[in-house]
This record gives structure tokens, sequence and C-alpha cells, in this order.
């Protein structure tokens, strides 16, 4: 575990298992003997076993990838744009290892499918919702939506059992239109004052930071400016209608 910790930036779980389990013995067999110690091997112990930090780290990464390949191409800028938005949210250190995973996952022919499947089975659903932020954030690091690579974050999405409406709340966090601060709550803009109160109460608790705690100071850091969009939208509608 310790030969790759560092790489992913904590311990793994499931993801030692199934296509992201297959996917890491290759790349990591190629860098170090980690195959022949067995470390790649997983027993789960429970039925449901809790996300561990390195679990959704190597998941972020290899959809990442997934995303950044979406139209065929990596641009220079593009690596730059993702290694600033690691940087802000995890820090120097721990963004050189990423960087160097990631390069080599760009090299690899993912299995969006079996890994997205993966993800669903495993991951709790505010684990979900924060890593489809997290994909809408790198993809929009430089602050142009690419259609090609919104497209391929809707597929993740839908794979790893996220709804619509979800898919919709957090893509209009970063893609803004007249509406968006609707769509994030969930709600018509036809909704009476009561619904957007109880829309965002419901909202509130749906994203709130709490839930991805377990998964360190870094993700929660995240959640919490994804907690923050929320409120954004809120004051919004109340100051259009003038909601005390």
């Amino acid at each position: 575990m310790a030969k790759y910790g560092k790489w992913i930036g904590g311990g793994l779980g499931w993801a030692l298992g199934g296509p992201i389990g297959a996917l890491l013995g290759f790349i990591f067999g190629s860098m170090f003997d980690s195959m022949q110690s067995g470390e790649f091997e997983y027993k789960p112990t429970e039925k449901h076993p809790r996300t561990q930090i390195g679990d959704f780290s190597i998941s972020l990464l290899i959809l990442t990838a997934a995303v950044m390949k979406a139209d065929g191409k990596v641009m220079r800028s593009e690596l730059d744009y993702v290694k600033k938005f690691f940087v802000h949210n995890f820090g120097e250190t721990e963004t050189a290892n990423k960087m160097l995973l990631l390069r080599e996952l760009l090299k690899q022919d993912l299995d969006l499918k079996g890994i997205s499947t993966q993800i669903k089975q495993f991951m709790a659903y505010p684990e979900k919702l924060q890593l489809l932020h997290y994909l809408f954030g790198i993809s929009l690091a430089d602050e142009r939506a690419n259609n090609q690579e919104i497209n391929v974050i809707q597929q993740i999405s839908v794979l790893i059992g996220i709804s619509s409406v979800d898919f919709q709340s957090i893509k209009s966090m970063f893609i803004k239109d007249t509406d968006s601060v609707y769509r994030v709550l969930e709600i018509s803009p036809n909704a009476t004052d009561e619904e957007v109160k109880k829309a965002y109460r419901k909202m509130a608790l749906k994203y709130h930071p709490d839930k991805v705690s377990h998964l360190g100071e870094d993700i929660q850091k995240a959640a919490k400016e994804k907690f923050q969009e929320l409120n954004a939208a809120y004051s919004e509608i109340k100051k259009q209608r003038g909601i005390t």
C-alpha cells in the first residue's frame, strides 16, 4: 500500500478490485513490482465497504482522463488548467503525484462503462455528486464549455446513477443562464415562494459538506464550495422575488 498510496492520495478499499483495480495493476505494475506482492487483490470484508480517500481520488483521476480524451486530443493548455484546479483543491505536493498518474491514465484505453458501474456499486450518492462537481470544475477550468466533454460527463453521470435533475442542478452551477439558479434548486421558475424555500432546505441537506467529511479536508473544502453555489442561487432567487 505504501508503494502507491502517495501517487493516489490515500488508502484504497473497493478500488483495488474490478475494472479500476485491473487498470491500476497495469499502470503500477509497469512502474514497480506491486503485482508480485498481491497488493492489488481486493477481498471485501463487508457488503457495502465505505469509500476511502484513495478510492475517491483514483475514481476522479480516471474520469478526468476520460473527460479530457472526449474530443480525441489532449492539449497542453488543458493539462495546465487541470494542474491549477488540482493545486487549488489538493495542494502542490499531491498535485505533482496526481499529474504523473493522470499522464499515465491518458495513455490508456479506458473501460468507461465498467469503471462507472464499479463506482455506481460502491460509492455513496453524496460522494458521486461531489465527483460530478469536480468533473464540471475541471472541464470548465478554462471557462469554456466543450460540448464533447459535457456529453461525456453526462454519460458518466448516467452510468454512475446520478438522477437527471441532480445532473442539471450541478451543471447549472457552472453553465449559467436566466433560469440556472432555479435548476440549481431543482425547481421551475414558476415555483411559489414557499416551494422555493422548501426546495432550498431539501438541497441544503443533499449538498451538506458533512456528507463527505470522511474523505478528508480537501474534498470537504470543495463540497463547501458546492454548498456556497447553492446558497448563491437561493440568494439570487430571494433577491429577484423580494423574499425575506
